[in-house]
């Protein structure tokens, strides 16, 4: 099967739902913030440099992405909301998102950051060109050029 990507821009696929179930049963909550998030109002990925993705076997979900503006540093984004259904990992759709999203914000910015919340995310994110930068708000960093 042949895996795309999708930006997000109106409407919420009703497929993130139950993404955001199967990330709670391995006990990540930040997909569930996102759906929260975006049903309030908070954030809808659409500031400048903004966007959220998300890819699709046929019309499922299986995993989703997003750039944000770094809250310490407004002219910096931020890779947000990472998650990839557990039977779909290895398969290159989390490098898929991320390349697509730098791709995206090297039009405007310079840095990336992203925080990792565990040993195996930080191993993804060094993957990518993330190099390791403890601050208070972020544990990796990318710079374009």
């Amino acid at each position: 099967m042949t895996v795309t990507l999708r930006v997000v821009v109106d409407t919420l696929p009703d497929d993130v739902t139950p993404l955001a179930s199967a990330a709670e049963r391995e006990g990540y909550e930040h997909i569930r913030r996102l759906v929260d998030e975006w049903a309030d109002g908070l954030n809808r990925f659409s500031r400048r440099g903004e966007r959220l993705l998300v890819a699709l076997e046929e019309n499922d979900v299986v995993a989703i992405g997003g750039l944000t503006v770094e809250f310490s540093r407004v002219d910096w984004l931020r890779m947000r909301r990472f998650y990839v259904l557990p039977q779909y990992r290895g398969r290159g759709i989390g490098r898929m998102i991320a390349r697509e999203l730098l791709n995206h914000a090297k039009a405007f910015t310079d840095r990336v950051t992203v925080h990792a919340g565990d040993p195996d995310a930080a191993l993804f994110w060094h993957a990518m060109g993330f190099q390791p930068m403890q601050c208070e708000n972020y544990t990796h960093i990318y710079r374009f050029g």
